[in-house]
C-alpha cells in the first residue's frame, strides 16, 4: 500500500494477538516478541521489499528515558537477523515529547518535521516501525532520509490499523 506517498506494508491487522503482542513489547518490556514479529515480516513480505538498510523509526530522547528501549529498533534487529539486512540507526526525533498514542489522527499528523537525519542516510532504506496508524510518522521519516540524500525509501511495519 502506498501511505502519504511512501510504499508501506505490514502483515497483520492491529487487532487482537497482534495488539497483545506490540503491547507486550511496547508497554511491558517483553523484548522477545519481537522475534515473532519479525518472523511474519519476514516469511510474508511481498518479494524485492526486504532490501537495503534497515532504518528503525526514532523514538523521542525524553522516551527513551523512561523506555529502555526502542521497539522500532528490537523489531528492526531482529528482521535483520532473519533478513540479513544492515541496521542503519540515523534518525533523531525532536520537538514535542507528546507521545502519538491516544492522539487523534488531526494531532497525529502534526508530527512532520520532528525528525532529522543524523549523518549519511543509506541509499536504500526500509523504515522499521512497531504499527502504522495514520503513516504520520513513516511519512517525516522518510521525507528526513530524503532530504538528507537517500533515494528510494520504503517501510515495514508489524501491524497496521484498519484500513490501511
Amino acid at each position: 500500500m502506498a501511505l502519504r506517498g511512501l510504499e508501506t506494508w505490514a502483515p497483520v491487522a492491529y487487532d487482537g494477538a497482534a495488539r497483545d503482542l506490540v503491547k507486550a513489547l511496547k508497554f511491558r518490556g517483553a523484548a522477545r516478541v519481537a522475534g515473532a514479529m519479525a518472523a511474519l515480516v519476514v516469511a510474508n513480505a511481498p518479494a524485492g521489499l526486504l532490501a537495503g538498510a534497515l532504518v528503525p523509526v526514532p523514538l523521542h530522547p525524553a522516551r527513551r528515558r523512561t523506555r529502555p528501549f526502542n521497539q522500532s529498533a528490537l523489531v528492526a534487529a531482529a528482521v535483520s537477523a532473519r533478513a540479513n539486512l544492515p541496521v542503519v540507526d540515523c534518525l533523531i526525533r525532536k520537538g514535542s515529547k507528546a507521545t502519538q498514542v491516544g492522539r487523534a489522527r488531526a494531532a497525529r499528523l502534526t508530527v512532520a518535521g520532528t525528525i532529522e537525519a543524523t549523518g549519511r542516510p543509506p541509499p536504500t532504506a526500509l523504515l522499521v516501525d512497531d504499527v502504522v496508524t495514520t503513516g504520520a510518522t513513516l511519512a517525516a521519516c522518510a521525507g528526513a532520509l530524503r532530504a538528507a540524500g537517500a533515494r528510494e525509501v520504503a517501510a515495514i511495519a508489524f501491524a497496521r490499523t484498519a484500513g490501511r
